[in-house]
C-alpha cells in the first residue's frame, strides 16, 4: 500500500511548545492592532504588546526548560514519579 509507514522508524514528536509559541506571539501581534482599533491610544497598546512579548518571552524560556529537563531524566509523565499528590497510603494521625 502506498504511503504505509515503516514500523521501525517512530513518527516524528509534535512540537507542542513551538506551536504554543507561535499562537502567542500571533496575539502578541494581534492585541496592539484590536486595541487600537477600538481606540487606545497607541502608547497603552505598545505597553500591552510589550507586557506581552515580555510573558511570551518568560513562557517560553520555562517551556523549553522543562522540555530539557524531562529529555534529560527520561521523564515521560506516566509512572515515572512526575505526577505528584493523590491519596497517600499511610496513616498520619497527630501525636496524643
Amino acid at each position: 500500500m502506498p504511503g504505509r509507514r515503516s514500523t521501525s522508524a517512530p513518527p516524528p514528536a509534535p512540537d507542542t511548545v513551538g506551536d504554543v509559541i507561535r499562537w502567542a506571539v500571533f496575539s502578541c501581534a494581534l492585541v496592539p492592532v484590536v486595541l487600537i482599533w477600538y481606540g487606545t491610544s497607541p502608547a497603552g497598546a505598545a505597553g500591552a504588546a510589550l507586557g506581552l512579548a515580555g510573558v511570551t518571552a518568560a513562557c517560553r524560556y520555562l517551556l523549553r526548560r522543562s522540555e530539557r529537563c524531562a529529555q534529560r531524566y527520561g521523564c515521560d509523565g506516566e509512572g515515572s514519579g512526575v505526577q505528584r499528590g493523590g491519596r497517600h497510603t499511610r496513616r498520619q494521625t497527630p501525636v496524643d
